[in-house]
């Protein structure tokens, strides 16, 4: 196969390569070690041949050079994306755009660019990803994904030696520079951390003792509001990150063989874009699917055998220690009795237009001093207590080696032994499908490892509180019998081994999209794990509810192909109206007079509100009339109506799926509601029964592209949540969503069944054709047949090849 395999890539290139409008790089630069800080040379070069859509299918002999290529291709498609990522892993983003601005928050929650760069600094300072670099695997990255690693980081340098940038975003911009294999690593490190540290950047670089003669105590959060707080930041349901994704045992099709259907919802902007193409290294590897920007492999995709996704996991990747403080000195704790001092760390920090900044952070032996956990939960640091971040993915390099052993899998045993023998993945699920009809769906990700036991020995008041509603632990650091201990089979300390993780195989049906692993089958719930891992016996969330009535009906019927997944990605059922809207528009037409009073106490008349509510089809496609209306209905109700209050039939966790309903059209905001949202309509212009399309869209270039598909609180499977803005016509740009989407089976044929898209397209630079392409693919609901054979890619009207080299 291998040889085969080359040689008609060879012939491949020979035919072509006068066809190619692509310039090839004569020199590769790169940092030949796993974490050298400067740029050499390297004689590393690919074959890429790029498809419809501007879809590469890169070929290489080894794993630099396959690292060399994709390098390569993405700084061609993205390189004022990545090159803004790379300013801000290595904490220079105050440098060049000032400390005030914002980041983009795809690589941390920091609301500043000082707060960035003050804790992307203190990384780089410390050597924290050079120390995992010289780890041995597998505890630290192996050898092919430090190569993968050396290969991209001379594939973007050469790109950028060769190539002249024409996105207005970064052309001629001091801060596109070239970038070492730590550069990378460090950028694959912080979306590891993410969800821990990446998600506390400010109160990490801003937290600082009390001053001396300061009052001993404050006052302890409150317990209550303290839930509350925690379970709403730790709530998947509103973040900019989800995903759905369901596999289909071989017994539900029509071939006796998998399906994955994946649909990852990511932000449509900035540095968590995916980018699509197909890996190749004739005999080894072979592999097509996306990959977030900056990564050398892919991370969500299919093979010749098999097909995964990931859903982000409502795990709670961190969690806190309560300090007890010397009364002497706010910066020393004790740990049974004995006095430990925090390591101060002074990081300096450049800043554009003047003197370079420089600031202190307190670490201990659990992690960082924090004083807050977002906005609405201060964790005060007085004279007496202080409270310390604990992320155990701050020691996991391993998400790429994870997904190399997916790429290379067989089957979903394969892809649960890779998880198993890397331990890799910081906050996301997986759900797999392969060609011999198997299921899997896991929660294994890198978590704390706090057991319940754990939690009610040594949680404080305020972790009695945060842990069973949100699953963050608080603990009380100053025991030595309080610490997290270690699994057998975990390869670092303090986190749960693969034995604990929530897992299930071979279920006819196996589906998440973004609850607990609970009801990842409805009929086979999982039972029995930590609360760190999420909740059980709870309410599940409106798309939840939705998709496992979706998909347990697609199972019962039987015959499935890959057509009915595409059917399902785009049916843009609205569970919530399903539910409710009927009840609404009834309730709406028995209002007296036809009228409701607003907010503002204005009697508003809604008459024509109630037969467009009662008219509507329930779907959110762009031609669908009534969709706006109720998207604006329902998140003013929602809103205003505590859930508790929203429905007559309550929450029953022996009917998970089907309860709450009936909605509760006498609670006090309904007719508030209605009323606001037809004032609100009219004020903007916008006509009752408009069409969801006109109203909520993208522009690309002078086009406006109508998108379908509706916000988390409707429950649609095709996420979709846009920035509300009425002098511009309603939704005039979506901020996150389904992203890339995949539907895959097998026939028997060596070649994959398989439809993709990337509703975005593989560019951010509005001067390329493939800016908006697959956006308007995905508004018509067209999909992308993938080219997996060689026999496909080569037969592609849009072929073009080039060969990068030294």
């Amino acid at each position: 196969m291998r040889t085969r395999l080359r040689q008609l890539v060879v012939s491949a290139v020979a035919l072509l390569t006068a066809s190619a409008a692509l310039p090839a790089a004569t020199a590769a630069d790169g940092g030949r070690g796993g974490g050298g800080d400067h740029p050499s040379h390297g004689g590393l070069s690919a074959v890429i041949r790029y498809t419809e859509y501007g879809i590469p299918h890169i070929v290489a002999d080894d794993y630099a050079d396959l690292g060399f290529g994709t390098g390569w291709a993405q700084a061609a498609d993205q390189v004022c994306v990545l090159a803004d990522g790379f300013v801000t892993v290595r904490g220079e983003r105050s440098r060049h755009f000032g400390p005030d601005t914002s980041p983009d928050f795809s690589l941390s929650s920091a609301t500043k660019n000082l707060t960035s760069d003050l804790y992307f600094r203190g990384v780089r300072d410390t050597g924290s990803v050079r120390r995992l670099l010289e780890r041995p695997a597998p505890v630290g990255p192996s050898r092919e994904v430090k190569e993968l690693m050396r290969g991209w980081a001379a594939g973007y340098n050469a790109w950028l030696r060769k190539n002249r940038i024409t996105d207005p975003a970064c052309r001629g911009a001091a801060w596109v520079r070239p970038v070492a294999t730590l550069d990378v690593f460090s950028r694959a490190y912080a979306l590891a951390v993410l969800g821990g540290e990446g998600r506390f950047v400010d109160a990490i670089a801003t937290a600082q003792p009390p001053a001396p003669g300061a009052a001993p105590k404050a006052a302890a959060p409150d317990a209550k509001a303290a839930a509350r707080a925690a379970s709403e930041l730790f709530s998947t349901g509103d973040a900019d990150m989800g995903s759905n994704a369901v596999a289909f045992r071989g017994d539900t099709t029509a071939n006796g063989r998998g399906l994955l259907l994946g649909n990852p919802h990511y932000p449509w902007a900035g540095g968590r874009r995916f980018w699509q193409a197909q890996q190749t290294i004739p005999g080894e590897l072979n592999v097509s699917g996306g990959s977030l920007l900056g990564s050398p492999i892919t991370q969500i995709g299919f093979n010749a055998k098999v097909a995964w996704s990931h859903t982000v996991a409502t795990g709670t990747p961190m969690n806190l220690h309560q300090l007890t403080l010397d009364p002497a000195d706010p910066t020393t704790y004790l740990v049974d009795g004995k006095a430990e001092r925090m390591t101060k760390r002074s990081v300096t920090v450049a800043v554009k237009d003047g003197e370079p900044v420089t600031r202190t952070q307190w670490w201990t032996r659990y992690g960082p001093v924090v004083t807050s956990l977002g906005s609405d939960l201060a964790l005060p640091w007085t004279a007496g207590t202080a409270y310390a971040l604990a992320d155990p993915n701050t020691g996991n390099l391993r998400f790429a080696d994870t997904s190399l052993g997916f790429a290379k899998a067989r089957g979903t045993a394969d892809v649960l032994k890779a998880l198993g023998r890397h331990q890799g993945l910081p906050w996301v699920n997986t759900v797999a499908a392969d060609s011999a009809g198997h299921t899997l769906f896991t929660q294994s990700q890198v978590l704390p490892r706090i057991t319940d036991e754990l939690a009610a020995r040594c949680s404080t008041p305020l972790g009695r509180a945060t842990y069973p509603a949100a699953g963050v632990a608080v603990l009380d650091g100053a025991r030595g019998d309080c610490a997290l201990g270690s699994d057998p089979d975990a390869l670092q300390p303090g986190v749960f081994g693969p034995a604990k993780m929530p897992t299930l195989k071979d279920a006819p049906y196996a589906e998440n999209s973004n609850d607990s692993a609970w009801l990842a089958n409805a009929d086979r719930p999982l039972t029995g794990y930590e609360r760190v891992f999420g909740n059980l016996g709870t309410q599940r969330s409106m798309r939840t509810r939705g998709a496992v009535e979706d998909v347990a009906a697609m199972a019962s019927k039987g015959g499935l192909t890959v057509r009915d997944l595409q059917k399902q990605q785009f049916a843009n059922r609205v569970p919530a109206a399903d539910l409710a809207a009927g009840d609404a528009a009834r309730a709406c037409a028995a209002l007296p007079g036809g009228t409701a009073t607003g907010g503002d106490g204005t009697a508003v008349d809604v008459s024509e509100a109630c037969r467009v509510l009662a008219a509507w089809n329930r779907t959110a496609d762009t031609s669908s009339r009534g969709a706006l209306l109720y998207d604006r209905f329902w998140r003013k109700l929602t809103r205003a109506v505590p859930n508790a209050q929203l429905w007559k039939v309550p929450f029953s966790a022996a009917d998970p799926v089907r309860t709450p309903h009936t909605l509760n059209t006498a609670a006090p905001g309904f007719a508030t509601a209605l009323a606001d949202t037809v004032t609100e309509l009219r004020a903007a212009g916008i006509a009752l029964d408009a069409r969801l399309g006109d109203h909520q869209f993208v522009v690309r270039g002078d086009r406006r592209i109508p998108v379908h598909g509706g916000t988390e609180s409707l429950g649609v499977w095709n996420k979709i949540e846009a920035l509300w803005n009425p002098a511009a016509g309603g939704y005039a740009e979506v901020s996150s969503g389904s992203s890339h989407i995949q539907a895959v089976g097998w026939d028997g044929s060596r070649c994959p069944v398989a439809r993709t898209l990337l509703t975005y397209g593989q560019s951010s630079n509005p001067n390329s054709p493939h800016y908006g392409d697959q956006t308007r693919l995905f508004s018509a609901e067209k999909w992308v047949t993938s080219r997996f054979c060689e026999k496909d890619i080569r037969s592609s009207p849009k072929l073009k090849v080039v060969r990068v080299s030294q």
